[in-house]
């Protein structure tokens, strides 16, 4: 309590501005989330009369009514994202720290050969055509393995993010294992994984947001509604209720009809896409941080 208060005593003017500035970023980072959630639960048409509002004119669950009602199918949607997602992630987490250990392990003859060539596809691309024979051939079509295995080949940019990691961490722990007989997949999964976990949580994260906010392979690959992403119905949904308007407009039905929740629908999808991410961030946080190779090698 005593060190408490000395820690406080210590803040001078400066400190104290700074706080208030964290402090009111921080809220006014938090306003456009805080203007979905309430035009998310606004009526349509007290939308289009006053616009956006912090406090709805008028309230309405019509457009969570639309995406969790029996035909829309977002909770199954939602669970293949969740499934794609952790599935997806681990593997090209696991594939890419592997060939990044491989890269920058220093007894490798043709490592710099093997860097040159996963650099060629960050320049060059064989385009959608050979991407798309190719997934048939493997047969990736209308299986859970398209919505995986497409996007499950590493980046080369995660790849040489974790390669350059590795090689900035201290050479003699290699030494040093393989002098006690530790072989390569001990040094790799007991010595370099532990240490590289905040840049593996950055690239996890990077893998996680390709993959929940997919929609590309789902709509080239798959046609079986019931491996629809969320992302991929969630187009669908907004689609249809574009139409559904477009119709309203040509046929004068929105006046008698009421208006289909078209703002409020685009506030609730947005906020239902990025709640899972919201609440990854807060887990992977703890592992952004330096330093955790320090004191490891005594000199």
């Amino acid at each position: 309590m005593v060190a408490q208060k000395s820690k406080l005593n210590r803040l001078n003017a400066g400190d104290y501005a700074m706080y208030i500035f964290v402090g009111l970023f921080a809220l006014f980072c938090m306003i456009p989330m805080l203007l979905a959630i309430s035009v998310s639960f606004s009526d349509e048409a007290s939308i289009s009369r006053y616009g956006y509002r912090f406090i709805p004119s008028a309230w309405s669950t019509e457009a969570y009514s639309l995406i969790f009602n029996g035909s829309s199918s977002v909770m199954q949607g939602m669970l293949i994202s969740i499934l794609t997602t952790f599935v997806g992630t681990l593997g090209a987490l696991v594939i890419t720290a592997s060939a990044a250990y491989t890269l920058s392990n220093r007894n490798v003859r043709y490592r710099n050969q093997l860097s040159f060539y996963f650099f060629i596809p960050m320049t060059f691309g064989a385009g959608l055509v050979p991407w798309y024979l190719m997934c048939n051939a493997l047969g990736l079509r209308n299986n859970f393995g398209a919505l995986i295995i497409p996007s499950l080949l590493f980046s080369p940019f995660n790849l040489f993010l974790v390669r350059n990691y590795m090689s900035g961490l201290p050479n003699e722990l290699r030494e040093a294992a393989c002098i006690d007989g530790a072989t390569d997949i001990t040094i790799f999964v007991k010595i370099y994984l532990p240490l590289c976990k905040p840049v593996l949580a950055t690239v996890a994260l990077f893998y996680g947001l390709a993959y929940w906010n997919d929609w590309w392979n789902a709509i080239m690959l798959v046609e079986d509604k019931k491996l629809y992403p969320l992302q991929y119905l969630l187009l669908q949904l907004k689609s249809q209720i574009q139409m559904i308007k477009d119709m309203q407009r040509m046929t004068g039905g929105a006046a008698a009809g009421g208006r289909a929740p078209s703002e409020s629908l685009k506030m609730a999808t947005s906020l239902i896409t990025i709640g899972p991410i919201v609440l990854l961030y807060p887990l992977l946080q703890k592992y952004f941080v330096k330093g955790l190779v320090v004191g490891s090698v005594k000199g």
